[in-house]
């Protein structure tokens, strides 16, 4: 259940308010397959680091957002707030968009996409142009996504590059728990 709900206006271009319709979902969403464990956000929950970070906590390794951003947010944030929750908790990002239809009363942005939170290449950076050490990696590569068409998105998980990765930039290790926390109130 989505716990964040989509309240918004921006003059002059869209005013959303999912609350006059929904409640909040009021717990965390997460489910073990034979591969890993998995955190469901819905849409708008994306925007809300701690709650990646709770999901991190709990061992995730995937994090899935089914969403709908529309032409005004998703152009604008879809792809950068996957990647952002990729990279800040070292989990793989998958988001699934309805296709976008223009004859809609709302028009969804479309772009499923699976974000890696390393780039897997590891040998040069994005530009080419220096070799980049095998134990620095840069994040949130975009490993498969879709248009704004009906399609199906797939991509591997490759769970040994993320413990490897996990390892060589231990942030969970070295959170200072001392002077911050993110924490459940409720499981």
């Amino acid at each position: 259940m989505q716990i964040h709900l989509f309240d918004i206006d921006v003059p002059g271009k869209i005013t959303f308010q999912e609350s006059k319709t929904l409640s909040p979902g009021d717990s965390f969403s997460t489910f073990d397959t034979p591969y890993c464990r998995v955190g469901l956000g819905i849409c708008y929950d994306m925007r809300f680091a701690e709650l990646a970070q709770i999901y991190t906590q709990r061992g995730c390794q995937l994090l899935v957002y089914p969403g709908a951003f529309n032409l005004t947010t998703g152009p604008a944030h879809w792809e950068l707030l996957q990647r952002g929750r990729a990279v800040d908790n070292q989990v793989y990002v998958a988001t699934a968009s309805p296709a976008r239809d223009d004859k809609a009363s709302y028009v969804a942005w479309g772009h499923s996409t699976v974000v890696n939170p390393c780039h897997q290449s590891g040998d040069r950076s994005r530009s080419g142009a220096l070799p980049t050490p095998s134990f620095i990696t840069l994040g949130g590569e975009v490993l498969a996504k879709a248009g704004t068409e009906e399609t199906i998105v797939y991509s591997d998980i490759d769970l040994k590059k993320l413990a490897e990765i996990r390892q060589q930039i231990p942030i969970f290790r070295q959170k200072r728990s001392d002077l911050y926390a993110v924490e459940m109130k409720k499981s």
